[in-house]
């Protein structure tokens, strides 16, 4: 039986609709129905005949499961979405209680392990996006829903569409990135997608989380690499080298990264002015044969 025939419950749909008029991404939708369908197993009931204590219940059945932090706070928000606005319980919401998330410090490569792990990746095009993801300090999802047209070598910048938060941004275009893309673009006979998958569609972003373990242990390094790596290490490389935190913030598409910064804007010209830290890198772009 495919999902297409398998019937969707009205209470999931009317959730389904509810995310999809606040333009939740896919991945957020498939998160968060995943997390009510095994709310409601655990109960075995609908989860609109569950009340308030049931979800604590399951809450300690998660710690106790030995689920993360991320996973169980993304369990939370998938329940007040719920309670709140698809039940329309509006008392219920803030009083699901969010885990206090332990603070780490994210690992952060230095410029040699950055070359090292890109030069790792045997694939072209997994090389060519997580190159542009180092070289932009782009999320997986941005990397991979890149088009051709994103490309904006005349005015050295990068369009991000539908970052997270829905939200567009321009990030600038490393010289040497474009050039990389060039000989990329020559040799992979692109047309819409700037790394495409099968069919019409952009490359899995799983795709690039198994080039990232592969050339993990390609290139020796002991840190544990993945995409949201190379994010990091390009924020803090942009840091250590004197760039304003500011122009870090607008560039990474945050919120908020300190409470000074949160109203501050930045230029697009600003940006396209920014030199990334990839260009500072020596990279061949071909693999080995």
């Amino acid at each position: 039986m495919t999902d297409a025939t398998i019937a969707v419950s009205p209470l999931r749909r009317r959730m389904i609709d509810d995310m999809s008029l606040r333009n939740l991404s896919p991945a957020t939708q498939r998160s968060y129905i995943h997390a009510v369908k095994r709310f409601s197993q655990y109960h075995g009931r609908s989860p609109d005949l569950i009340g308030l204590e049931d979800v604590r219940a399951f809450q300690v059945y998660l710690v106790s499961q030995g689920v993360s932090w991320g996973a169980l706070n993304q369990t939370v928000c998938a329940l007040r979405f719920f309670y709140g606005v698809t039940l329309d319980r509006a008392e219920i919401p803030e009083r699901i209680a969010y885990a206090r998330t332990p603070r780490k410090l994210p690992a952060i490569l230095s410029a040699d392990e950055v070359v090292r792990f890109l030069e790792a990746v045997s694939s072209l095009k997994a090389r060519a996006a997580l190159t542009t993801a180092y070289a932009a300090g782009l999320r997986a999802a941005e990397a991979v829903s890149l088009k051709v047209a994103d490309i904006d070598s005349d005015r050295m910048l990068i369009q991000v569409r539908h970052g997270k938060g829905a939200k567009d941004r321009a990030v600038m275009l490393s010289p040497q990135l474009l050039g990389i893309l060039r000989t990329y673009w020559r040799l992979a006979r692109l047309e819409e997608w700037l790394f495409p998958g099968r069919g019409d569609k952009p490359i899995d972003v799983q795709v690039l989380h198994a080039a990232c373990r592969s050339a993990t242990k390609a290139a020796g390094l002991v840190k544990r690499v993945s995409v949201h790596t190379l994010r990091h290490s390009f924020a803090t490389h942009l840091l250590e080298s004197g760039t304003d935190i500011r122009i870090i913030q607008v560039l990474l598409g945050h919120r908020n990264l300190s409470t000074t910064a949160r109203y501050t804007h930045v230029a697009t010209s600003t940006i396209a002015g920014t030199q990334s830290p990839f260009d500072r890198l020596t990279l061949e772009v071909v693999p080995p044969a």
